[in-house]
């Protein structure tokens, strides 16, 4: 959350990062358009939107389900919830931390985006969940339950 926190200043705002990505992409695509440049710069943004909220789903429901290795969570989707719960919030607050910062733009676009990156990770934790049971139920039966 601190590394979001950051990012949300000026320091990553899209007048720092476009003076790397046009350059780059103007090397590898000789001749591309302004247009696609831009198009690409969204992208990217938008993908690292998502790829860090899908982390920071990873981390609160490996907080949630006590551990970091999926294959020994026993899979609630009350506890997968709140952690979607944790991170849309999260992203609320983000956007609104921004809005602080001249240099930055406040969208709820953006919160969407995070949101939807969270899910995403989810999405695959739940689905690693069910595809590795036996490893899931021989983990977890060696491990003692809480009530």
């Amino acid at each position: 959350m601190a590394l979001i926190f950051i990012g949300s200043t000026d320091l990553l705002a899209d007048n720092h990062t476009s003076r790397f990505i046009g350059p780059f992409l103007h090397w590898l695509i000789p001749g591309i358009s302004e247009a696609a440049v831009d198009q690409v710069r969204f992208a990217i943004r938008k993908c690292a939107h998502m790829g860090e909220y899908a982390v920071l789903a990873y981390l609160v429901a490996s907080a949630r389900f006590r551990g970091f290795n999926p294959r020994c969570w026993r899979w609630s989707w009350q506890a997968a919830g709140k952690a979607l719960l944790v991170c849309a919030v999260y992203a609320l607050s983000d956007e609104w931390h921004q809005s602080f910062t001249p240099s930055r733009q406040a969208t709820l676009r953006d919160v969407g985006f995070d949101t939807l990156g969270a899910l995403a990770m989810l999405a695959v934790l739940w689905a690693w969940n069910r595809r590795f049971p036996a490893a899931r139920h021989s983990l977890a039966a060696a491990e003692p339950t809480t009530g």
